[in-house]
């Protein structure tokens, strides 16, 4: 359902949240190495994020990314829908123009209570609370090692 961008702005973002702060600032390197997310791909998502108030940015000597604390308290949804995804909770499941409870596509009472959950959820959690399942090992991030 989500695409590699938001997948790996997800990760990404988590990995800021367990591993950075104001004072330790984490570059892109960093976490394109530890996630294992190509580098180029992964900087323009991080810039994109930082121009729009998801993340902090620092440019040059001792630059980086981070999480204010302020930041580790939104929704977790906020990153999708900064990434431009936030439509795919609301747009039709086949892809129709026109797709409501009014006027459903055939699989509309299937996906749209998966998609309303979905949201929920994402919606519900901060940043962080996701940030600590992945820190208390009951969730892992793309690549990470399992002991």
């Amino acid at each position: 359902m989500l695409s590699n961008s938001s997948i790996y702005a997800i990760n990404a973002v988590l990995y800021l949240a367990i591993h950075s702060k104001e004072s330790r600032k984490v570059g892109v390197k960093e976490v394109a190495d530890a996630l294992q997310i190509p580098l180029p791909f992964l900087a323009k998502i991080l810039q994109s994020l930082a121009r729009k108030g998801v993340i902090s940015s620092n440019k040059g000597p001792g630059g980086g990314f981070w999480l204010s604390d302020e930041e580790k308290k939104a929704p977790l949804m906020t990153v999708i829908e900064q990434i431009g995804e936030g439509d795919k909770f609301v747009n039709c499941a086949m892809g129709f123009g026109e797709c409501s409870s009014e006027k459903p596509c055939p699989i509309h009472s299937a996906a749209q209570p998966f998609r309303d959950s979905f949201r929920e959820g994402l919606n519900s959690k901060s940043i962080m609370e996701f940030a600590k399942s992945v820190m208390d090992k009951e969730a892992f991030l793309v690549n990470e090692t399992r002991d």
